[in-house]
Parts: C-alpha cells; sequence; structure tokens
C-alpha cells in the first residue's frame, strides 16, 4: 500500500474516527484504525464491538490496501506533522511509514485478519436537522445517568411518532425531554442509545446540516446509525425497558414563577459556594423575587435574591439540587427561564418542580426543552 493525503484533512478523519474509541481497551486490536485505499480514495474506520466510526476521504493512491494501525498514536502524529502533504506505505518489512516533510515515522502494523467487521446498516430510516437535532442532545443527554448499575439509565431514549422524533433522558432524580421534526419513515421506532455515544455525535454532526438517522439489526443486535456527509457513526442498543417517565409531566401548569436565566445561574452558583456536598438549596419563590438560603459547615451561611414573577398560587418553599438545577438553566437556551410547581395526589410525597424556557416575561419559549427535578427535603 501507499498513498498521499492533505495533512489537515487526513488529521482531522482519524481524530474523528477514534473519538468514540474508549481510553483503555482489553482487547488491543479494537485499538487500531482500519484504513481501506483504493481508486476512489480512503475509507478510516474504528470499532469496539458497541460504537462505531467510519469516513471517506481523497487521496492519491498508487498502491491499493489495507492496513491497521494503533489509532490515537496515529491521531497524535497526524496532529502535529508540519504543512505538507502525507504519504504512507507498507515497506518490505511490513513496517508502517508515515512521511510529512523531514518527519518520518515507522508504526507497528496491527493484523487486519483479526479486526471484526464493521456494522453495516439497512432498515427504517429518516431526516433530522443537524442544528436542532445537536441542541436536542446536548439539552438531554446530560440527565443520564453515569453509573453503570442501571444500564438502561445510561441511555437516551429516541422515539420516532409521526413527524417527530423525541429525546428522553433520566437518572432518576431529573427527566429532559426534547423534540425535534422527523421527516422520514413514519413507522413508530424506538432505540435506547448510550448517551456517550450521542453526545459524540452531536458535537460532531451539530453543524451538517441534515443528519440522516436509521434503525437496523435485530434481538442482541439491534444498531442505530447516524450520518452526515462522509461520515457515519452507528451504535449498539441498549438492551432493557426504559421507565415510562412521559407521565410524570404535567398537563396543567398554571402555578409557575419566571426568572432570568443568567441571574438565577450567577446566584446558584454564588449561593451554594457555602453549601456541603450533595447538600440541597432553599428555594423561596415569592411575587416578586426568588431568595436563595444556604447553610454550610463552619458556620457559613449565604443569601440572595433575584427578581422573579410569580403566577396562579402562593409563596412556594423547596429544596433544589443546585447542580442539577445549573445544568437544566444551561440547557433552556432562552433569556428566561419559567419554573412550574407540579402537584401531586400523595400528599406525603414532593412534587417536582418543571423547567421549560420562556422567551420574554410573558411569553413562553418556541422549544419542546422539558426538564423535571425532583426536589430534596429540607431540614427544619
Amino acid at each position: 500500500m501507499r498513498f498521499q493525503v492533505n495533512r489537515d484533512v487526513f488529521s482531522e478523519a482519524v481524530s474523528f474516527v477514534v473519538k468514540l474509541l474508549p481510553q483503555r481497551n482489553p482487547q488491543p486490536i479494537l485499538a487500531g484504525v482500519l484504513i481501506e485505499a483504493d481508486d476512489t480514495g480512503l475509507t478510516l474506520s474504528a470499532f469496539d464491538y458497541e460504537a462505531s466510526a467510519r469516513t471517506t476521504i481523497e487521496a492519491t493512491v498508487e498502491t491499493p490496501g489495507t492496513i491497521l494501525v494503533h489509532g490515537r498514536l496515529l491521531s497524535d502524529i497526524a496532529s502535529r506533522l508540519p504543512n505538507a502533504p502525507i504519504e504512507i506505505a507498507v515497506e518490505d518489512d511490513g513496517g508502517i511509514t508515515v512521511t510529512c516533510g523531514s518527519a518520518r515515522f515507522t508504526l507497528a502494523a496491527m493484523p487486519v485478519e483479526e479486526y471484526p467487521s464493521i456494522p453495516e446498516v439497512s432498515g427504517s430510516s429518516g431526516v433530522v436537522p443537524a442544528d436542532e437535532f445537536g441542541t436536542a442532545i446536548s439539552q438531554v443527554g446530560f440527565a443520564a445517568s453515569r453509573d453503570d448499575v442501571t444500564p438502561v439509565l445510561t441511555g437516551v431514549q429516541l422515539e420516532v411518532s409521526g413527524q417527530s422524533l423525541s429525546l428522553v433522558a433520566t437518572d432518576r432524580y431529573r427527566v429532559s425531554l426534547r423534540d425535534v421534526p422527523w421527516d422520514g419513515e413514519t413507522v413508530e421506532s424506538t432505540a435506547l442509545v448510550p448517551a456517550r455515544t450521542l453526545l459524540e455525535v452531536g458535537k460532531t454532526f451539530g453543524h451538517a446540516g441534515t443528519i440522516q438517522v436509521a434503525f437496523s439489526g435485530a434481538g442482541d443486535r439491534e444498531i442505530i446509525a447516524f450520518t452526515a456527509g462522509n461520515k457515519t457513526v452507528t451504535s449498539l442498543l441498549i438492551k432493557g425497558n426504559f421507565p415510562p417517565v412521559r407521565r410524570l409531566f404535567p398537563e396543567q401548569t398554571d402555578h409557575y414563577a419566571v426568572v432570568n436565566t443568567a441571574d438565577l445561574v450567577e446566584a446558584v452558583r454564588r449561593v451554594s459556594l457555602v453549601l456541603d456536598r450533595a447538600a440541597p438549596l432553599r428555594f423561596t419563590f415569592s411575587t416578586d423575587s426568588v431568595t436563595m438560603d444556604a447553610s454550610g459547615s463552619e458556620h457559613a451561611r449565604a443569601s440572595e435574591s433575584v427578581d422573579a414573577i410569580l403566577s396562579g398560587g402562593d409563596e412556594v418553599t423547596l429544596g433544589l439540587n443546585p447542580q442539577y438545577l445549573i445544568e437544566a438553566l444551561g440547557a433552556v437556551k432562552s433569556e428566561f427561564v419559567r419554573v412550574t410547581f407540579t402537584s401531586s395526589d400523595n400528599a406525603n410525597k414532593l412534587s417536582p418542580v418543571l423547567i421549560t424556557s420562556q422567551t420574554s416575561v410573558d411569553q413562553a419559549g418556541l422549544d419542546s426543552f422539558k426538564y423535571l427535578l425532583q426536589p430534596n427535603l429540607l431540614l427544619r
């Protein structure tokens, strides 16, 4: 094999395919990047049995062939090479040489025959706007659990219904939901995608124009694929039943407060500085303000008030996890935020608060982002 390729194009391609590989892989062969060269150019792929990434780029191929080389090492080298064309070749002794200007590296070849086959996708599919989908992933993905004890909660549930694709995530303490337009087959489909993989898809494809989403496979090898331009990411789906969290969202939202998002974020960050770890922050929503109070160790105390408008009910006092609230406020992406106080039939159970976007003091936001946060018990 021998080919020449633009340095920036090659570096970006290698960086893309290695992003989804775990930092440490129990099988060394899965740390490799597969490079296939033919008359049409180069195809670069990476796969760890759960997620795969593949991209095609232009190159001048003198001798077609296939090589497997350590991905992260190749990515580090490619990103630091001088601004000149790269030539990669397989030498007579089997070593792989990477030449760029006066820089020359020799890398060990990994056994291509031991590398697993990259998943091929053929199934129902549709198209979503890349910018909205990327935003939706960032608004929902952070609410997925990071605890592998319950795998179904580490994923984001994708649900196709009619002309809408919904994204839902929960870690039991909060639920995040967002809908985006779906243009494609209207067969109802669901896919529980690992949040880590989906977040990378959002970062990589968020400015791609449109993203094709395809569902494929069956049984224990159900996969989903995301394609934009010359790049494709596939992911093995998480098996299990995602909890029915949609029913937790209230229909009536008459009792709520509207607050400036940035002002509330900054105040929460300041007041929570004195809180002990995992302790809730006390919020009191009154007619024209929301007041935050915190007591910590070493007799430290803090309080601050921010302007707010309360509608539809009496003053409310509750405790909220400050970090969970800050993450929700960062996802709102609007100047104002609406904090709605829901009601419960169980008098002994605290009702969650509903957080949504608010374009202005008196106008609800246009997007479908919803975030439910379970209050904490306040110690008297």
